[in-house]
């Protein structure tokens, strides 16, 4: 599989975990944001990794 798109949907509670797992991809502002322009196949582990353990399951990829 390749991730080309990753996205976080309204739900964000700011925990900090997928920024802890993967800041490649992820950074936090008020809420989570998805770092645009970044190769995600690059850190499929780790996305993957961030998204079984948001705590409110709200980040997505395909």
């Amino acid at each position: 599989m390749s991730i080309k798109r990753v996205w976080i949907e309204d739900g964000c509670t700011a925990c900090g975990l997928c920024t802890e797992i993967c800041p490649q991809v992820f950074e936090m502002q008020d809420l989570a944001t998805v770092i645009e322009g970044v190769n995600y196949s690059d850190y499929e582990p780790q996305i993957m990794e961030a998204a079984e353990n948001c705590p409110v399951e709200v980040i997505k990829f395909e």
